[in-house]
């Protein structure tokens, strides 16, 4: 009963025109009501006369365009209608315009709304760009999909990016960490360096201490003796003035023949006052400034130097890696050594390399620059083999060198002048079992430090004229114990 009387209402409130539910009613002065979308359409086609009047798509009656009037009435019987008969979940699966209950067919750009065909004639949106959903979604999909597309493309960039920072990070932190353990290393090196000179000081000093006081004890025991002979003396030289003057006289010649006439005190040796060993701190600071200096130069490591095998002399052995050459004399030949060059040249930048030369009694160590002036001559042939081993190794010849001879003679070879050269000799406190040697290209510096003794500097090269490529220089002299090259870090 109920459902006919919805469907006989549902009859009532439908649009004769568009047989839809009435949307925006408006009435006729005949009784009849009409959506306002097709009332308008009909007005535009069934025009009468003049333009302000027409017939009612029902029964003819003719009415006056102006006399259409909204029945509010008729719209809230609508509404209500509405509302029974459809939920809104359905409503919203069906897509119904939500002004005139008609399916959406059409989007309008201007507005940016869904629309029903109604609403697309309607005087709302006329003149406005309406197109297919269809066409519109269509669009919209691939625009979607064209930004779906870029968007996941830029979070696999950005996935692999944060990967790329996460590697970066703990890469940074592994250095940060070795270089922290690397400092900790050094520093405690340092302090037990300092332990260690400590106790050698206080050792020395109390070895002073125990000779010092062992002469001082004999000295008092001495001087007890002596004390104790001397109150022997007294005591007997006071019972005898006791004698009568004849017992005096009589025994006048054993009184001259006393102890107490030829006995002399001994004096101890003098002692110093002064300490002989008097301790000065060493400048921690300038020990700081050459153990930077040294880091600062490790920093330039030569990764890829190895010994040149071209032009290899027969007295010289060169190892299978390149990173080793030991010499083996050839007798009866005198073969004179000429040394050997690294593989690789330096025309510019700062580069470092170490050399062990723990096991030689003799070595030269530098770097060589080919020289082509026409002032520089010099023909190793008519050198002796027994000169000075340096009389070649001059700046003006290319070479800035230092090297050991006779096991225990550091030297180095300069050039205050080309009429004046000489040989200097070096001070070595701690003989050096690994050099490291740092060329600075563009400052005209080659530097030689004492790796063994904590970075301490052998000796500097100032003011070198590199014409040509720089070559690091290696010469095992005539000790056979073998050069070495180190690798970076060992």
């Amino acid at each position: 009963m109920a459902s006919k009387i919805l469907v006989s209402l549902e009859e009532e409130v439908t649009c004769p025109i568009c047989q839809e539910l009435l949307t925006e009613p408006l009435s006729l002065d005949c009784g009849h009501s009409f959506c306002q979308a097709c009332i308008t359409a009909h007005n535009n086609e069934a025009v009468i006369g003049s333009g302000r009047e027409s017939t009612c798509p029902v029964c003819g009656t003719r009415y006056l365009l102006e006399k259409l009037w909204t029945n509010q009435h008729l719209s809230n019987i609508v509404e209500r209608l509405r509302k029974v008969k459809l939920s809104p979940e359905e409503e919203q699966k069906r897509e119904l315009c939500v002004h005139h209950g008609k399916k959406c067919l059409f989007f309008c750009k201007d507005d940016g709304k869904v629309i029903c065909w109604l609403c697309e004639r309607s005087r709302e949106h006329c003149g406005h760009h309406t197109f297919l959903m269809e066409e519109v979604v269509k669009e919209c999909q691939e625009k979607l999909h064209a930004a779906l597309k870029r968007l996941r493309k830029e979070e696999q960039e950005a996935e692999k990016l944060q990967a790329g920072i996460r590697e970066e990070r703990a890469s940074w932190k592994y250095q940060i960490q070795t270089e922290r353990q690397r400092i900790q290393a050094e520093f405690n090196h340092l302090r037990g360096i300092l332990a260690s000179e400590e106790l050698r000081e206080l050792r020395k000093l109390e070895e002073e201490e125990r000779k010092v006081l062992d002469n001082l004890a004999e000295a008092e025991d001495e001087l007890v003796q002596q004390s104790q002979l001397a109150r022997e003396l007294i005591s007997d030289l006071e019972r005898r003035g006791q004698w009568s003057t004849v017992e005096l006289l009589q025994d006048r010649s054993g009184i001259m023949k006393c102890r107490c006439e030829i006995w002399k005190l001994k004096k101890p040796k003098a002692v110093s006052k002064k300490l002989k060993h008097i301790f000065r701190a060493p400048d921690l600071s300038e020990m700081l400034q050459v153990f930077k200096e040294l880091t600062d130069a490790q920093r330039y490591w030569a990764v890829d130097v190895t010994l040149s095998p071209v032009n290899l002399n027969l007295s010289l052995v060169l190892s299978e890696d390149q990173r080793q050459v030991m010499s083996v004399p050839i007798w009866p030949v005198k073969c004179y050594n000429y040394g050997i060059l690294g593989s690789q040249y330096f025309s510019s930048g700062k580069h470092y390399w170490e050399v062990d030369v723990s096991e030689k009694t003799a070595w030269i160590l530098g770097v060589y620059c080919r020289t082509f002036s026409r002032n520089v001559k010099f023909d190793v042939r008519r050198c002796s083999y027994h000169q000075n081993i340096y009389s070649r190794y001059r700046p003006q010849y290319g070479y800035w060198v230092i090297g050991l001879q006779n096991q225990f003679e550091y030297k180095a070879f300069e050039n205050p002048s080309p009429s004046n050269p000489q040989v200097l000799t070096l001070s070595m406190p701690v003989p050096p079992h690994r050099v490291g040697i740092f060329l600075d290209f563009e400052a005209g510096t080659v530097s030689f430090f004492n790796v063994t003794n904590h970075g301490f500097l052998i000796y500097k090269f100032f003011k070198c004229c590199f014409s040509q490529k720089i070559f690091p220089y290696f010469n095992p002299w005539n000790c056979p114990a073998p050069i070495t090259l180190c690798p970076p870090s060992s």
